[in-house]
């Protein structure tokens, strides 16, 4: 299905602040559909104005729907919906007509235009199924009346907010709880969902007829001073977020001040109890915490048992002994780099980049031939239970590329990475002294290509070749299939 911006430039000349103030709309316009209990599509004219497209859908979660059936991208001729043309010729909201009961139930059609600034962009047509039809209660008629007053604020330009920025998407919706303010900040009608969080915030007043304000900050006084934003939600005047907590309860609250003809009139608050969320929230932050100590404790022990075993090698006076120390300290360290970038991140997701970076860096300093490795392309990110194995193989393979293709002589090792979303290719190639005669990677007693195959084939379900380089050296390339990170 095309997007919105897609539709707009392919079929208008919609200029980029009208597009960016229909995308501010759809953001938010679930509050709309679902105070109307309505169906809303958002109609635009094509360039020369003979005909509309519809850019964007919208179903209530408080009623019944019109539409089983997307409706974006569809063409309507002008004159096919005769609302729809009078809203955008008379710049007025249009309700007239009988329902339609073309499609087997009553709709009642209605449309608003939909202003920015000084000029019209679109046009909305809201749709309400009436066929389950009843007395409404006192909930419905504020539900109601609600809704006509933002589509008033629509038609007049004055919603959505511009100086409000991208709603969350886990902000109140209104089966949440809604208030009802008056021009004072008094409470006029509040939802039994919204009675009763304020019930858990310590309420045992009525809600009705008090000032909001005021009483939210009564509720929530702890001897500190009263956040700002918190009088200004409460009261209705400025349409922001703020979150109340009194005890150990949560509330979030959203205001939606009401400004019909030049005034304000009033404003709705939407209101959810967000008490247990906040609480997983705390023990995800409290578990990811003691995850990264558990990493950061890991790399410390890790990095003093190499240093027990670097030590022990200086000790040694047989070179074999001495030179397998330092191997297994090589192998230690890179362990310990990736439990230390872990220690970092808050998820088990490392950029690998820093990582190899630091391997490469390691096994220069560390070489007594004139090499200095040098990375091509990205790892991107990987999560932990890769990385830590391509950190031992990357460390494996530049070490014996070191030690065996070169000695104590000169020349150049490529580190060359290729990543797609579901693989890792990863090529070491040295111009060294090349493969030995005969040379068979299945066959081969080398400690360090034995514990590369096992990890590569065995452990990350990869695949391994071993050969020799064009031009002379050696060519050792792997591919890993990887999760999208």
């Amino acid at each position: 299905m095309p997007t919105l911006s897609e539709l707009v430039a392919r079929h208008t000349t919609c200029d980029p602040a009208d597009l960016e103030w229909m995308h501010s709309l759809v953001s938010d316009w679930q509050l709309l559909a679902d105070l109307s209990f309505a169906d809303l599509i958002l109609w635009i004219p094509l360039r020369d104005e003979s005909a509309w497209v519809a850019v964007a859908q919208m179903r209530p979660t408080t009623g019944p729907t019109v539409y089983h059936d997307d409706v974006v991208g569809s063409i309507v001729a002008a004159g096919e919906r005769p609302l729809i043309d009078t809203a955008w010729r008379e710049r007025r909201i249009c309700r007239e007509g009988d329902p339609d009961w073309s499609s087997g139930v009553p709709v009642r059609e209605e449309t608003i235009p939909v202003r920015r600034d000084d000029h019209f962009v679109a046009v909305i047509q809201r749709s309400t199924n009436l066929s389950s039809a009843r007395t409404p209660s006192r909930l419905e008629l504020t539900y109601l009346q609600s809704a006509s007053d933002l589509a008033q604020m629509v038609a007049e330009g004055r919603f959505p907010f511009p100086d409000e920025g991208p709603i969350l998407v886990r902000s109140p919706r209104v089966g949440d709880g809604l208030l009802r303010l008056d021009r004072a900040g008094r409470v006029t009608y509040a939802s039994p969902n919204a009675l009763s969080a304020y019930r858990r915030l310590g309420l045992n007043a009525d809600l009705v007829g008090s000032e909001l304000g005021k009483t939210t900050a009564a509720l929530c006084y702890t001897g500190e001073p009263i956040n700002e934003d918190l009088m200004l939600v409460a009261s209705g005047r400025a349409p922001r977020e703020t979150e109340v907590e009194a005890g150990a309860n949560v509330v979030q609250l959203r205001a939606i001040p009401l400004i019909v003809g030049g005034g304000r009139i009033g404003a709705l608050v939407l209101i959810r109890d967000v008490t247990e969320l906040r609480r997983r929230e705390r023990e995800l932050l409290t578990k990811d915490a003691t995850i990264r100590e558990i990493h950061h404790r890991v790399k410390n022990n890790l990095q003093t048992v190499a240093a027990l075993l670097r030590l022990q090698a200086r000790r040694l006076r047989v070179p074999e002994g001495r030179e397998a120390l330092e191997e297994a300290v090589r192998r230690v360290g890179s362990i310990a780099i990736v439990h230390e970038t872990l220690s970092h991140t808050p998820e088990e997701i490392v950029d690998f980049d820093d990582i190899a970076d630091r391997v490469i860096a390691m096994t220069g300093e560390v070489s007594a031939a004139n090499v200095m490795p040098r990375r091509v392309g990205s790892f991107g990110m990987l999560p932990a239970m890769i990385a830590t194995p391509v950190a031992m193989v990357l460390t494996e393979l530049l070490q014996n590329a070191v030690q065996h293709g070169f000695a104590y002589g000169s020349g150049t090792i490529k580190v060359i990475v290729s990543r797609t979303e579901e693989r890792l290719d990863l090529v070491v190639a040295d111009d060294g002294q090349g493969l030995p005669e005969g040379f068979d990677l299945e066959a081969s007693t080398s400690l360090g290509l034995q514990i590369v195959r096992t990890l590569v084939v065995g452990e990350l379900s990869g695949r391994l070749a071993v050969r020799p380089r064009e031009g002379g050296g050696t060519e050792v390339s792997l591919t890993i299939p990887v999760q999208p990170a």
